[in-house]
């Protein structure tokens, strides 16, 4: 077996299940999961409705490269979106089956791991952080580094703190905006920053935006390709983006998404792609060309977001250390602003007596310079319906009232 297999750590839901055995939950309350980030909104009819009328497509073998019609649509949703010129159809987007086994595979095409005069490749990543590019970095050969957020930048990642010599030995770098879990959004100034040191060192940017159309400022987040058109960069050297329709039309069970950017790296990763069998099926193509080019249900869905947070937050923030994210569907809690208690105890103790689920935030994040950026918060999946929602912002408030007396009456 691939030896690089055992360096992957288990799955943040696979601790998860290790950390409630044995416990037994509050039957009194119907159980709530805040856990797992699945979009629970309805999937919309258009999009279904394009899935059926194009059945027969699966009596054909699709083509890694996809149809012109959906590399058109996601061409033109980028110009719509992100008010750039169009990407060119046939060499900067390529069709991948959803954004999380794209950020996987584009690690194992890019990575060279003959280039190692100074030491194993880095594939470098934000902590917090989506457990999936440590994975990539190692089934590459690659070595990951984790850049730990930074709480005073809203937990955006802390460049500035790499030294030289990670620099130099960095290939490919994984950002995520808005990130998950912290919600945190990048500046014009942080793309930048990215991109001059992109230059300097040659490694190729994967920008993660697969949160990009929940948001709750008037303004939406800015992506990467934007940020490099104002930055003089229209060829998008070394930078690719990656996006996804799962969370921006609620269809995670099509495994439907693009990278768009360097078409020097999209050609590569094409002939990378034909040997791995990443085609999408043709009737998920045409449900894909309806999702991209209808934006009214982005729309709608973004305002059951917003409406959801907006009555959430104010509940958790009078007990927790929380506020509204930048963006994407998390809330980056801190449990310990009135409590001497661990992420991973508040978890349980919540689970066992109100029977609500949410991830500790040490799960999501690697022990990294001396810290667990991670620890001591908890990330909650606000993506169920507003009233359940509710409910469980209210079970968490009632749980950490009672810690809070507790931990009164024990001093």
């Amino acid at each position: 077996m691939n030896p690089y297999l055992d360096l992957l750590q288990a799955y943040p839901f696979e601790k998860l299940k290790k950390l409630f055995a044995g416990i037994t939950p509050n039957s009194s309350y119907s159980p709530i999961s805040l856990g797992l980030g699945e979009p629970k909104h309805a999937t919309p009819q258009l999009i279904k409705d394009a899935l059926i009328n194009h059945l027969d497509g699966l009596a054909n073998y699709p083509s890694t490269i996809g149809s012109d019609a959906l590399r058109k649509s996601i061409s033109d949703w980028l110009a719509r979106r992100y008010q750039i010129p169009a990407l060119n159809v046939s060499s900067q987007i390529l069709p991948v089956n959803g954004s999380r086994e794209a950020l996987f595979s584009l690690a194992q095409a890019v990575i060279d791991p003959t280039r190692n005069e100074q030491g194993k490749p880095i594939v470098m990543c934000p902590n917090p952080f989506y457990q999936i590019y440590e994975g990539a970095a190692f089934l590459a050969g690659a070595e990951p580094y984790f850049v730990n957020a930074d709480p005073q930048r809203n937990f955006a990642p802390d460049y500035s703190s790499v030294p030289e010599h990670i620099w130099q030995r960095t290939q490919l770098l994984f950002v995520c905006s808005p990130g998950n879990p912290t919600g945190a959004v990048l500046t014009q100034t942080d793309w930048e920053e990215l991109f001059a040191l992109s230059e300097k060192y040659g490694f190729i940017i994967a920008a993660d935006e697969c949160y990009s159309e929940i948001y709750f400022n008037t303004e939406a987040p800015l992506g990467s390709l934007s940020a490099a058109i104002k930055a003089n960069r229209p060829n998008f050297d070394r930078i690719i983006t990656l996006s996804s329709l799962s969370k921006r039309s609620n269809v995670p069970g099509m495994r439907s998404g693009f990278v768009a950017g360097d078409a020097d790296v999209i050609k590569q990763f094409l002939l990378y792609r034909t040997y791995h069998g990443g085609a999408m099926s043709p009737s998920v193509q045409a449900a894909s060309v309806a999702a991209w080019n209808d934006e009214e249900h982005v729309i709608q869905n973004r305002e059951l977001y917003r409406k959801k947070f907006e009555q959430v937050t104010p509940v958790l923030a009078e007990v927790l250390d929380v506020k509204l994210p930048d963006a994407a569907f998390y809330l980056w809690a801190g449990v310990d602003k009135h409590l001497k208690i661990s992420d991973t105890e508040f978890a349980q103790g919540l689970y066992r007596d109100y029977n609500v689920t949410v991830l500790p935030g040490s799960f999501l994040a690697r022990e990294a310079h001396g810290i667990n950026p991670g620890k001591n918060r908890i990330r909650m999946a606000l993506v169920a319906e507003v009233e359940e929602c509710m409910e469980a912002a209210q079970r968490i408030a009632a749980y950490t009232q009672t810690l809070m007396r507790s931990s009164t009456q024990g001093n």
